[in-house]
């Protein structure tokens, strides 16, 4: 029996005023989950408002403060016994939380797709530079292996992309498509228990170094940077996710001393391949429109230094975005 009802009030108020906080909270995002000792103080804070509600309610007057309370405790048991979907697919959290934290989580798998692309990277340049008639085994190219730096930049400087009147939206879908389907491999491989993966990293690598060997070594590494910066900052890191999530699959079937069984391992990562998958999708989405309207055209319609500080920009914002989004969902984990 309450015998200070002032005194009650006053006790119990900053209790049922953290309980509706925390329901707030929850409410304005169904999907977050609460630490262990968050629930525990949730679930004492519950008890409390339900057992000043049992004391409450021998008393005949105070039908606000019973009113309340008795909503109070409502949603509080809703909360705690709610059965609706967290699944229920929402696109901005998915891009903004997500990815970036699924990409945080594999981290490690990413920094080892770095390293084999750049050792391949530093194998094609050396292999061009002890042996210049490599240029037509390693490029793939046969613009490349045909046209010395100078005479492509020349042509470029020309065409300043007519090759693309009337094309440039057929020509945008056609790289997002090529690069999509390069990425997708490249995560595919990752069946083979990373095997098929570690190859094409290399092996792209390998390209890229020699490319970037052959204009510096012409010449025109301001050219090469005006025209690969302002796509391949979000082409490149996009296929080294495909590569990242490659490994992460080969990580669950190689299972290196883990004692769950291999299909539940491949169960606990199939939502963030699918998120990583996603991800770089829309990356290469991105990378083909910048490609087809921006980096087929060079000085003097766009000057080098615009299109560098573009790529530039981008690189910042793509590393930040990767690093930083979805941190609060971290935290609220």
């Amino acid at each position: 029996m309450i015998v200070d009802l002032e005194r009650f009030v006053a006790t119990g108020r900053p209790h049922w005023t953290a309980l509706e906080k925390t329901l707030d909270w929850l409410a304005a995002d169904p999907g977050r989950k609460m630490a262990i000792a968050d629930l525990e103080r949730f679930h004492a804070l519950y008890q409390r408002a339900s057992a000043d509600l049992a004391k409450l309610s021998a008393l005949a007057c105070e039908g606000e403060l019973k009113k309340y309370l008795e909503w109070l405790v409502a949603r509080a048991y809703a909360e705690i016994h709610e059965v609706r979907d967290h699944r229920r697919f929402r696109p901005w959290r998915w891009i903004t939380v997500e990815f970036p934290r699924a990409f945080r989580r594999h981290a490690r798998a990413f920094q080892l797709a770095v390293a084999l692309t750049v050792a391949g990277a530093a194998f094609g340049s050396a292999a061009l530079r002890m042996d210049p008639e490599a240029k037509a085994v390693i490029m793939p190219f046969p613009e490349l292996q045909h046209e010395t730096p100078a005479e492509r930049v020349a042509r470029e400087q020309r065409m300043q992309g007519k090759q693309l009147a009337g094309l440039k939206t057929r020509f945008s879908a056609r790289l997002m498509t090529h690069n999509t389907q390069v990425s997708l491999f490249t995560l595919a491989l990752g069946m083979t228990f990373g095997f098929g993966t570690l190859v094409i990293l290399f092996y792209n690598g390998v390209i890229l170094g020699a490319v970037a060997y052959d204009y510096i070594h012409g010449g025109q590494l301001v050219f090469l940077l005006g025209w690969l910066l302002p796509h391949g900052v979000i082409e490149i890191p996009a296929i080294l996710i495909g590569g990242q999530t490659g490994l992460v699959i080969a990580h669950a079937l190689i299972g290196w001393g883990s004692r769950v069984s291999r299909v539940d391992r491949l169960r606990a990562i199939l939502p963030d391949v699918v998120t990583l998958a996603g991800g770089l999708a829309l990356m290469l989405v991105w990378a083909g429109i910048i490609e087809s309207f921006l980096s087929q055209y060079h000085e003097p319609v766009i000057p080098y230094g615009l299109k560098i500080a573009f790529g530039l920009t981008e690189a910042a914002l793509l590393a930040l975005f990767l690093s930083r989004a979805g941190r609060n969902a971290d935290s609220a984990r």
